[in-house]
């Protein structure tokens, strides 16, 4: 891919992440976040969160399917950076406007109410990805190490998705399609290394006859 092309895919990634945090400004400014702003911000930086560790986790899969997009990793980093981004806003907007900033309240609600308890889990489990996700970084810990580590995205995604599963009313499906998605890219990858052997496999056993 050349240069120009890829800072403008890079450019158009950028708006598109920046997107649903330019609502909630707007929103806010123009006092048009609905009746519960407070839930209207936690909604949409926990859904935006969800959404682009999910779309970071499609990247693989989707180059494995179509080797011709394999420039697509190129994005990934930004991807899970973004995420990490959403769910700090998404974490703050709880201790600002939930908390109010209230270490024992905080602490409570952590031991007490398991929606709260797996989320902060979620956020911890991305912050060591987000602070190796410099080239440095990686050279530092080595490829094998930090692939090993960043292997925690699958256990944060699927924290992220309880979450919101456990944060909705009884009955409420509107965590469904991110759950299915994100089901569907983890159980991809085991089923790709089996095929991957029993192609190995039979061409093995043919070059042996």
């Amino acid at each position: 891919m050349k240069r120009p092309t890829l800072i403008a895919l890079k450019t158009l990634t950028w708006l598109a992440c920046l997107w649903p945090l330019a609502q909630l400004v707007w929103g806010a400014a123009t006092n048009n976040l609905g009746a519960d702003p407070t839930a209207k911000i936690t909604l949409t930086t926990g859904y935006t969160t969800l959404l682009l560790l999910i779309i970071s986790l499609a990247v693989t899969p989707v180059r494995r399917l179509i080797p011709e997009l394999t420039w697509l990793v190129k994005f990934r980093r930004l991807l899970g950076l973004f995420a990490f981004f959403y769910a700090t806003l998404h974490l703050g907007t709880y201790i600002a406007l939930y908390a109010g900033f209230d270490v024992n309240t905080m602490a409570t609600d952590i031991a007490k109410r398991r929606f709260i308890t797996v989320g902060v889990a979620a956020w911890l489990l991305l912050v060591p990805l987000a602070a190796t996700s410099t080239n440095w970084a990686i050279r530092k810990l080595g490829g094998k190490r930090w692939n090993r580590l960043h292997k925690l995205v699958y256990l944060a995604a699927v924290c992220g998705v309880i979450h919101y599963w456990w944060q909705v009313k009884p009955g409420v499906l509107a965590p469904m399609n991110l759950t299915v998605v994100l089901a569907v890219l983890l159980l991809s990858r085991p089923a790709w290394t089996l095929w991957q052997k029993r192609l190995q496999s039979a061409k093995a056993a043919r070059a042996a006859d």
